[in-house]
């Protein structure tokens, strides 16, 4: 392939490969010859030009396939329009003779056609260039017109359409010839030609004006001709033809219509002419006036449906501006359509006409009107519906008669009103919230008119007001109730109406349907109010003969329609049911028996009606309450349905007696059974299968039917991909609602609700807009036929056996038509058996049930018609997957081989090919395995088959199902596959598109089973490769659009497994076109495409989307089709939202545009903003639909048509939210304004804040709910976001106060009385963050949002029943929860510390505690309001605790529900409380906190009045206002509950919370128990129960255990001390009681405490226990070598990483209450734990001491010393047994310390420091007798050596601090020793300082500490030592004075040391005046020193006098040291 990339041919290489790979190389040169040409240099192509028009004319007459002999056309024309154009005509008159000649033979054919491409090619691309010479060769193209064969004329037409367009109005002369030998054309057998002929006279229909003004009529009656007997491709071109000539017509062409003088048409004469199309079809016209009369001969269904589609074509080119000013005009035009009686001659036919028309309005009003213009359309409508239905009730109450066509013109009116009444529902249904406006307007009363038709006397019109009506309150939910309420009034008040009991029936029907779409639902009593009223109808229908039918059908509907309100409304009304179904039925078979005898036609029609409606109700009871369907309750179900089964073997009978009309009844009643049957298990009817078989066998084989009805489930039976064969892609269009009635299968496409009323409150089938049930005749097919799929499975072997050869039987009775209906009906019913039995797992039965199926199977594989082939290849399929025995599959395979070798007739070719496809599909490639050569070369012998396109279509399908099912057993046939393939791609005209199809799923099968070696490069690989792109290229630019589409999907594998070989450049470009195709599987496919590429290529998909903007002028596809504009592809994307309504198509949108925002937003934030605002701006109505068009014509098509649609406008503000994530993710520079001139960024996030609050205010304020909600989301994660976000230009504000005004106003409107309640409960969110954000400090403006709140707080305490519901009663649960929480917010964010003040307390970092609040705090907001909230919140949080009861406990919930849920609504109140609860359980504990415990004692009093035995946690009662005296019980008892409550709460939500829960849950509840713990009452309350801390504890422990975040586990270390303070609180309270009462009895007090006298500690009830299980695990956590289990492991590192600072800090806490733990325990207790803790705590020590920069001192080491001291000077027992270990403990304590203090070669620098204080800390605390050991004194005296001897000044100044503490100590038999060891090191470490002054502060402090020192030395001295002592301190003091002339010159720090030294002496004199005039004396050099210094200090009087106090001698040990670093 590489050889075929260069710009000339390459000659030799050519010749040297195989005849058969010669056309792709060809082809593979064309294709990069047409890339190269446009980008080569001018001047290569000028040299070479020659050579190459030789080698390309020379390949005209090579007979090039299809493909080839486009881009060979191509390519000639670009060549010359690039380079010289000399030759061109020497070109030309060569094309024209080939195309002359007269060589007839199929071999000449191809070369004929490439110069017909040639010419066609020239023109399009130089149009008037060759301008002299196009006569000649027009009139050569039509010469050989009228001779050519199908495939010439499709290709000479092409050619002429492309002569047109290229010299467009110069062209006139020839314009006439062409329309003459075209039109004739329109009508030609091959449809292929048809297209041909519609595009090219569309194409001459741009300049020739005849066509459209003298030609109009033969143009339109020519399209009506060209349309019977049409298929699909060619509706579409003729639709688009006719169309686009009427809309010319009506408005040409300005060009055109400046050269001549036109008479323009009317609309009425245009609308007139494609009525009559409409009316008529194709023969005849209006013009002979007798034809009117004749109302004979019915409307050709395919010119119908193409006309249809006509007028869709007309409007869409007219466009939407036109639409909107020629509404009323087109919508009257419409209607008539559809009331003429013409289009409604049959019940069926009408059904068409009706589906048409909605076609056409919903095409054109759904998609080009804005929202304000489908408002204006809607009342149009309306006004349609009061005039239509004033001119019915006219005739209805004219009695005399005197209008004779009146009972005609009702009739035709009902038409028209469901036409109308669906286009209004779909309307306001597609406007959503967006249609209030049009409800709210009187003057138009759209509700009253369409109530009133309610009363219409047809029931098609009754049921499509009520289908409005559900459309109506689905979008407005509003409106629901008031609805079913006005309905149910008018019920009652005109029960004597048949017409009023049936239409208002229907109506409450649908509207108890739409309440599923309506999350916020109904009041429950409507439920009760609906039985009520059935009920009574269903009692008086025995009154009243006239209305029996009647009040009969609408109380079983209605029944029908409550039960989708789901199991929590109907379990209520569940009894009253059984008993209503159970009276419908006789009681017994002897009632049966004798009801036969009774009666007359009228009553048994009632009786049949009542029994069909009681069914109905029960299957609408099985399908939605299936929580419902006990045993018990099933078993009284089976009664009346086995009544119902019984009977119906008797109705033949009744309907004997009494007349065919009871029929339709009887198949109703049936219909309703098999619905029922097929939704119960089949166990429960397992007694009477064999009555119900007879019953559906004969059903469907159509026994007792004389009509030749087939089943509608064949096509979904059969698998999706066959779709190519059965044609059923066409679902799969935009025209699918009226490409339906062409089907084969009876009354396809005919659904309307009349055929079913009960589909008026069933579930929508997802794609449809209305309900379509079939008519009776095919539903009872279908329900008999899915029936017999569920039975089947469960029958007996014996059975089945009958049941096929009866089958087999019926098919052979049959004759002609009816043999195929009967036929069809049994292949369905087969499928459906065989897919149930592969559903059920089970086997098809015994050698003779196979048989007889095979012979069934087999003899239809070769039936004419398709379809039943199609079925039975499907059938034999799911047989062999049943079957599943390899011989039984090798028979069938063989069987068909056989066949294959010997057929020759289409007909078995194809049927035997598709079974082997099956077989595969449905056994699999292991399964098959064997039979793969066989099938694979049979196969791709027939795929060659060039005489019949059907046996190829058949057979590549197979293929391509066999290569999908083998996957990689398939890999050695991939070659010779892929070159037919190939063959076939470039040999196969084009108009067999269905070959192409299954080329293009081959080719995609192909690429899966090769997969990802396709990234390989290897020799074959690449061969392979390069083979599929060349296959993907040429079907890419194929015609048709599902060829395209496969080409599409092809790309998208390829691109999957190896994305460096998919060129994107030319991809994205190919795609964005497709965007805008009329096709819905092309614009499928693209986007699809587009999304896969988005996931991993964003960038470049846009990029390339870009540049097909750019290069609009030169773009080589059709012109301008797509209008990328500045707004990029993702600006296409977003207009796509607001046009397409497939749910697939728009999700995808989503997902690529959500791609695509993921990788750019970031980096094109202000794009995409701008983006998301353009859309949102529809909402505040700037975009006014009239500016959106300028003229008709190409110019409006830059401008997107309609204003974007409320859907889109969500979907933007999702954008928004996430935009802002992705932001917060990327880089937190984009929330900080002071970052914007460091970043040098512009694009900042917060630059666009006021876009960002301006978009959420404008989607907050919206119409639209769904948008409301995305704007307060997107409102509060802004707030979220930016709320600490200060504002550089005003230091102390932050830079969203200036945006309070728009928040305040975007939230007013949510509070509104007629707001949804999750709207409301959604700005309560929103309104507590505002507030608790902080933003706004002045506490006025703070207001205008705090009222919201309080207003909002009266609602709640209305209480339950109050205000007139709308919804739901969880609808308020929602609402009053959502306040209540938001309150609870408030109260929580009130009580934080602000956030300029900075909490300093180490240890409660994360609770700053209420007494510090700032003045003008949030308290003053939140105080007026507590008394009521704090009694509202108990009431929720007792609700909570009683739903989160397991499901056993049920039966103690309170009956009539709580606080504020109603038993009703359990379930969905669950999930409001579930989001609500944690808060308020927090605001709860705080308020608890400050006020709530003494609601009316004294704590104290309170605390001595609790009893210990009452332990009550359930019955609590919360009902009391704090402050009110208790009645009945006392304070304790309520607090306890509050405990319980609380407690209770919070253990049950911990001990397991669900993964999905947010954090902010679990550290709500801890914070909550941390603030709880906190008052007194509830530390005496835990502390008295140990059990309770126990459990506290282990519960904390597993939350660890599962939960991660350090922030939890730090909340979980504060819950841990406060029970643990709790618990020493308690102790020492009774320790001191003790005391007082007997100091006699010293020993119990010192038992007191865990472990008693024995010191055990039993786990699970030991708090101690408990505690240190949760505190390890904490520390193994973060620092895991000090589980021994870690450090031994081989695996273990030894490198210790640092600790982060929440590490630290969770260290620090932990360490903290480990040390606290042996005061809970007696003494024995504590040896039994103390060792452990001593452990932990050293090596928590050693691991954290470590030195750091600014010698800070970290928390974890800080916390170790603190812990050490409190452990050392615990107040141990002197018992002799723990004195001796007490000893011993802390001696390998100390030593402990002393060998992890040794400086380790490995370790970082450790902190000597921190090390020495710990020893320090010993040396105080601990009694001489403990630590005077010589062993440990001579490692701590090395220690402090080692200290002194640092390097370090910073080490040495805090050693001087801590030998002062030593050397003070007490005890001098402890000092002594270290006194004389270590001060003679100080001394000479002091002298040196004179020869080496300090230069820096640390360096100074060491000396002052040193001096320090030694004074208080001297100052310990006895008297007689005192002049010794004094001898050594003061010449070192006078070395430090400087003379006068060194002092000049001295540093700062040098000057210092002077000062103080010089002060020291001055101090030092008067205190010992004899010692130191003695030494003085002796040293007269150190006089003359110190005098001199105090004369020059006297001059300098200018410093202060005395800095240092003089140290005082301690006579207790100094302890004030810990201050400095703690």
């Amino acid at each position: 392939m590489e050889l075929a990339h260069s710009l000339l041919l390459n000659e030799e290489a050519l010749a040297q490969i195989t005849e058969a790979k010669r056309p792709v190389f060809i082809f593979e040169w064309l294709r990069f010859l047409d890339k190269v040409l446009v980008a080569a240099n001018k001047t290569d192509v000028k040299e070479k030009q020659k050579k190459l028009v030789e080698q390309l004319t020379g390949l005209i007459s090579s007979s090039p396939g299809p493909p080839t002999r486009k881009l060979l056309a191509k390519n000639l024309a670009a060549l010359y329009s690039i380079g010289d154009t000399f030759t061109v005509f020497q070109t030309l008159d060569k094309c024209n003779d080939i195309i002359k000649n007269k060589d007839d033979t199929a071999a000449y054919l191809p070369t004929k056609l490439a110069a017909v491409a040639c010419v066609g090619a020239f023109y399009e691309k130089m149009g008037r260039m060759l301008g002299s010479s196009f006569p000649e060769t027009v009139n050569n193209l039509l010469k050989s017109l009228k001779s050519a064969e199908s495939q010439g004329r499709s290709e000479i037409l092409m050619s002429l359409q492309k002569v047109l367009n290229g010299l467009g109005g110069a062209a006139a002369s020839c314009h006439r010839d062409i329309y003459k030998n075209a039109r004739s054309l329109l009508t030609d057998r091959s449809m292929a030609v048809r297209c041909a002929v519609a595009k090219c006279l569309l194409e001459l229909q741009n300049e020739a004006v005849f066509m459209w003004t003298a030609e109009l009529e033969n143009v339109a009656t020519l399209c009506f001709k060209a349309l019977e007997n049409s298929n699909y491709a060619v509706r579409v071109a003729v639709s688009k033809l006719l169309g686009t000539v009427m809309a010319t017509a009506l408005i040409p062409k300005q060009a055109t219509v400046m050269r001549q003088n036109v008479k323009r048409a009317t609309l009425e004469e245009v609308l007139e002419l494609m009525a009559t199309g409409f009316l008529r079809g194709g023969s005849g016209f209006l013009k002979s006036g007798g034809e009117m009369l004749k109302v004979g001969g019915s409307v050709n269904r395919e010119v119908r449906v193409g006309v249809t589609q006509a007028y869709v074509v007309f409007v869409t080119t007219l466009g939407g501006q036109w639409l909107e000013r020629n509404f009323a005009t087109f919508l009257s035009h419409v209607l008539d359509l559809v009331s003429h009686p013409r289009a409604t001659q049959t019940h069926v036919e009408a059904v068409y006409s009706r589906r048409c028309v909605s076609f056409i309005l919903r095409a054109t009003v759904g998609s080009l009107l804005g929202e304000k213009a489908q408002i204006a359309a809607a009342k149009d409508i309306c006004q349609a519906i009061g005039k239509q239905m004033k001119a019915v009730e006219a005739v209805v109450n004219d009695t005399n008669g005197e209008n004779k066509s009146g009972a005609a013109d009702v009739a035709a009116s009902q038409h028209v009103m469901v036409c109308a009444l669906q286009e209004l529902g779909s309307l306001v249904q597609s406007l959503n919230a967006t249609a209030s406006p049009l409800i709210q307007e009187p003057s138009l009363g759209l509700l009253e008119t369409v109530t009133s038709v309610l009363l219409h006397p047809s029931m098609a019109a009754r049921l499509a007001a009520a289908w409005c009506l559900r459309c109506v309150a689905v979008a407005l939910p509003f409106q629901l109730t008031p609805f079913l309420d006005r309905c149910a009034e008018r019920l009652n008040n005109l029960k004597t109406s048949p017409e009023a009991v049936s239409g208002y029936s229907f109506a409450m029907a649908a509207l108890l349907g739409g309440v599923h779409q309506c999350p916020l639902g109904i009041p429950h009593a409507k439920g009760k109010m609906v039985v009520s009223i059935a009920e009574d109808l269903l009692r008086t229908a025995a009154q009243n003969s006239r209305l029996s039918l009647q009040r009969t059908q609408a109380g079983w509907l209605l029944l029908g329609a409550l039960m989708t309100l789901g199991p929590s409304v109907v379990r209520y009304h569940l009894p009253k049911m059984l008993l209503l179904w159970r009276n419908v039925f006789p009681r017994s078979l002897k009632e049966l028996e004798a009801e036969k005898a009774r009666g007359d036609s009228f009553t048994w029609q009632v009786t049949l009606e009542g029994r069909a409606g009681a069914l109905c109700a029960m299957r609408s009871f099985v399908a939605h309450c299936p929580e419902l369907l006990t045993e018990d309750v099933i078993r009284k179900l089976m009664t009346p349905i086995e009544c119902a089964m019984t009977m119906m073997s008797h109705i033949p009978s009744v309907i004997k007696a009494h007349g065919a009309h009871l029929k339709a009844s009887a198949a109703m009643v049936r219909l309703r059974l098999y619905d029922i049957l097929a939704l119960l298990p089949p166990k429960t009817y397992e007694g009477s299968f064999n009555a119900l078989l007879r019953e559906l066998v004969a059903e469907f084989t159509l026994t007792d039917n004389s009509a030749n009805t087939t089943t509608s489930l064949l096509r979904s039976l059969c698998h999706y991909d066959d779709s190519v064969l059965l044609g059923s892609w066409l679902q799969e269009t935009d025209h699918k609602s009226i490409e339906d009635q062409l089907q084969p299968n009876s009354a396809s496409g005919s659904g309307a609700l009349e055929h079913d009323p009960s589909s008026i409150y069933l579930r929508i089938p997802a794609g449809e807009a209305v309900p379509g049930p079939l008519p009776l005749g095919v539903s009872v097919i279908d329900a008999s036929v899915a029936l017999f799929g569920v039975v089947f499975p469960h029958v007996s072997y014996k059975h089945r056996l009958q049941m096929l050869d009866h089958f087999a039987e019926c098919v052979k009775q049959a004759k002609g038509v009816r043999q195929q209906a009967v036929q069809l009906n049994i292949f369905t019913a087969v499928l459906s058996a065989l897919k149930g039995l592969a559903e059920n797992k089970s086997t098809l039965g015994p050698e003779e049930v196979r048989k007889s199926a095979l012979t069934l199977v087999m003899g239809a594989l070769d039936n004419p018609n398709p379809i039943l082939r199609c079925a039975a290849g499907e059938a034999l399929g799911r047989m062999a997957q049943v079957v599943g025995e390899a011989t039984f599959i090798a028979r069938m395979a063989q069987f068909s081989f056989d066949k294959l070798k010997s057929a020759r007739d289409v007909v078995s070719r194809t049927g035997h090919s598709l079974a082997l496809g099956c077989l595969h599909r449905y056994v699999g490639g292991i399964g098959s395995g064997q039979h793969l050569k066989t099938s694979v070369s049979i196969l791709l012998a027939l795929a060659q088959d060039g005489t019949s396109p059907e046996v190829q279509t058949w057979s590549l399908h197979s293929l391509a199902l066999i290569v999908d099912s083998s996957g990689p057993m398939y890999r050695g046939y991939v070659e010779p596959t892929l070159s037919l393939v190939l063959t076939l791609l470039l040999t196969v005209p084009p108009s067999h598109t269905e070959v192409h199809q299954c080329l293009g799923r081959c080719l995609g099968a192909i690429i899966t089973t090769v997969g990802p070696e396709l990234q390989g490069n290897g020799a074959t690989i690449s061969t392979i490769r390069s083979s599929c792109l060349v296959g993907c290229a040429i079907t890419q630019d194929h015609s048709d659009s599902l060829v395209q589409a496969a080409a599409i999907s092809c790309l998208q594998q390829l691109h999957m497994f190896a994305p460096r070989h998919v060129n994107l450049s030319s991809l994205v470009p190919s795609l964005c076109v497709h965007l805008c195709s009329s096709h819905l599987l092309l614009r499928r496919a693209a986007v699809a495409c587009l999304r896969q590429l988005a996931q991993r290529e964003a960038a470049e998909v846009c990029e390339y989307a870009m540049s097909l903007a750019k290069n609009a002028d030169i773009n080589p596809f059709a012109p301008g089709v797509v209008n990328i504009t500045e707004t990029g592809l993702e600006g296409v994307l977003f207009g796509m939202l607001d046009r397409e309504t497939d749910r697939k198509l728009c999700s995808d949108i989503h997902d690529t545009l959500g791609h695509m925002l993921s990788s750019l937003a970031v980096e094109k934030l202000s794009h995409w903003l701008m983006l998301c605002k353009d859309v949102l701006a529809a909402s505040s109505d700037e975009m006014d639909d009239d500016t959106m068009f300028t003229t008709l014509g190409e110019e409006d098509k830059s401008k997107p048509s309609v204003a974007p649609r409320w859907a889109t406008r969500v979907f933007a503000a999702d954008c928004l939210c996430r935009i802002i994530m992705l932001c917060e993710n990327a880089n937190k520079a984009h929330f900080d304004l002071a970052m914007k001139k460091q970043m040098k960024k512009n694009d900042l996030l917060v630059l666009h804040l006021s876009d960002l609050i301006r978009m959420a205010f404008m989607a907050a304020t919206d119409h639209s709910n769904q948008l409301r909600m995305a704007g307060l989301q997107a409102l509060e994660d802004i707030i979220k976001k930016f709320a600490s976000v200060s504002e550089p230009e005003f230091p102390g504000h932050v830079i969203l106060e200036q945006y309070q005004a728009n928040v305040g106003a975007a939230l007013r409107p949510a509070f509104s009385q007629d707001t949804p309640s999750d709207i409301t409960a959604k700005a309560c969110q929103v309104c507590s963050t505002w507030i608790g954000s902080e933003v706004v400090s002045d506490l006025n403006d703070l207001r205008r949002v705090h009222n919201l709140l309080v207003s909002s707080l009266d609602k709640v305490q209305a209480g339950k029943g109050s205000s007139s519901q709308l919804y739901q009663e969880s609808a308020t649960t929602m609402e009053k929860l959502a306040v209540l929480k938001a309150w609870a917010e408030v109260n929580i964010q009130q009580t934080k510390p602000k956030r300029a003040i900075k909490n300093t307390d180490d240890e409660e970092e994360d609770f700053g505690t209420v007494d510090e609040l700032p003045p003008d705090s949030l308290i003053t907001l939140v105080q007026p309001e507590l008394p009521i909230l704090s009694r509202l919140w108990l009431a929720a949080l007792k609700d909570y605790a009683l739903l989160t009861l397991p499901a056993e406990f049920a039966s103690q919930l309170p009956p009539d529900g709580g606080a504020f849920y109603t038993p009703e609504t359990i379930d969905t109140a669950r999930l409001h409380y579930r989001n609500s609860w944690a808060p308020i359980l927090h605001a709860v504990a705080l308020w608890l906190n400050s006020a709530g415990f003494n609601a009316s004692e004294s704590p104290e009093e309170a605390a001595a009045a609790m009893p210990n035995s009452q332990k009550r946690s359930s019955s609590i009662i919360l009902n009391q206002a704090p402050g009110t005296p208790p009645t009945t019980k006392s304070l304790p008892e309520i607090n306890k509950d509050r405990m319980h409550l609380i407690l209770g709460v919070s253990i049950q939500f911990l001990c397991s919370p669900r993964p999905e829960e947010p954090v902010e849950h679990v550290t709500s509840c801890l914070q909550a128990l941390h603030t709880l713990l906190d008052s007194p009452c509830a530390r005496i309350h835990i502390a008295e129960d140990q059990l309770l801390g126990v459990e506290l504890l282990s519960v904390m422990h597993r939350l660890l255990l599962t939960w991660d975040p350090p922030s939890v586990q730090l909340l979980v270390t504060g819950v841990v001390q406060q029970i643990v303070r709790a618990a020493q609180d308690y102790l020492q309270e009774k320790r001191n009681t003790l005391n007082e009462d007997d100091i006699k009895e010293k020993e119990t007090c010192l038992v007191l405490g865990e472990g008693g006298e024995n010191g055990g500690l039993v786990p699970g009830k030991s708090l101690v226990f408990a505690a240190m299980e949760l505190l390890m695990f904490i520390l193994v956590r973060h620092m895991p070598h000090l589980s021994p289990k870690m450090s031994d492991s081989p695996s273990h590192v030894s490198a210790k990483p640092q600790l982060s600072e929440e590490s630290a800090r969770l260290v620090a806490a932990t360490v903290t209450i480990l040390s606290d733990l042996p005061s809970l325990c007696s003494p024995a207790g504590c040896m039994t734990i103390l060792p452990t803790i001593l452990f932990l705590i050293t090596r928590v020590l050693k691991e954290t001491a470590v030195k750091s920069v600014d010698n800070q001192v970290s928390p974890p080491v800080s916390a170790t010393l603190q812990a050490i001291k409190t452990i050392v000077t615990l107040p141990m027992a002197k018992t002799e047994e723990t004195h001796k270990q007490w000893t011993s403990l802390i001696r390998s304590t100390l030593a402990s310390v002393l060998e992890y203090s040794q400086p380790e070669g490995t370790k970082s620098v450790l902190d000597e420091v921190s090390m020495l204080t710990a020893i320090a800390l010993f040396l105080w605390s601990a009694s001489t007798e403990i630590i005077g050991v010589q062993s440990l004194q001579n490692g701590c005296i090395n220690r402090f050596k080692n200290a002194l001897n640092s390097c370090d000044p910073w080490v040495q100044a805090k050693c001087y601090q801590l030998l002062l503490s030593v050397f003070q100590h007490t005890n001098r038999a402890l000092s002594t020793p270290y006194i004389h060891s270590l001060a003679p090191i100080m001394v000479e470490k002091l002298k040196a300082v004179e020869g080496n002054r300090p230069n820096s502060n640390t360096e100074l402090l060491a000396v002052q500490e040193g001096i320090k020192v030694l004074e208080t030395l001297v100052a310990l001295g006895e008297e007689q030592n005192r002049v010794q002592l004094l001898a050594l301190l003061v010449p070192i003091l006078i070395s430090y004075l400087l003379n006068e002339n060194a002092f000049a010159s001295a540093s700062t720090i040098s000057k210092d040391l002077h000062e103080f030294a010089l002060q020291n002496l001055m101090h030092i004199g008067p205190l010992y005046p004899h010692a130191f005039k003695t030494v003085m004396g002796a040293a007269p050099e150190l006089k003359i020193r110190l005098e001199t210094a105090v004369r020059a200090s006297q001059a300098n009087k200018a410093k202060a006098a005395a800095r240092q106090p003089p140290p005082t001698i301690h006579s207790v040990p100094t302890i004030k040291l810990k201050t400095s670093f703690f």
